[in-house]
């Protein structure tokens, strides 16, 4: 990853305690890390909502990743659309 180093910027922190990072940043999320006081960190990130969490463990992604890759090598097609609904209709409980 290339390191651009840029040359300070002067915000000031409104009288609600925020500060404008500009607007190519607006609506991302960021973590704001305070090493200590008075120094902060902020970094880009992705946040992951716990329910979808699990999609992203390396099984799970195989999984989607296979389910993916099948998906495009076949076609879709409705030839075998009765069959599939008889099937499922008998595998109901």
């Amino acid at each position: 990853m290339a390191i651009t180093a840029h040359s300070p910027t002067v915000k000031v922190v409104g009288t609600n305690g925020q500060i404008s990072l500009g607007k190519q940043y607006a609506g991302r999320s960021v973590l704001v890390e305070e090493r200590e006081p008075g120094v902060w960190i902020v970094r880009t990130a992705t946040v992951i909502p716990d329910n979808e969490r699990w999609l992203h463990e390396p099984k799970a992604a195989a999984d989607l990743e296979a389910a993916m890759a099948w998906s495009v090598a076949r076609a879709a097609s409705d030839t075998e659309t009765e069959d599939t609904l008889k099937r499922l209709e008998h595998d109901e409980p």
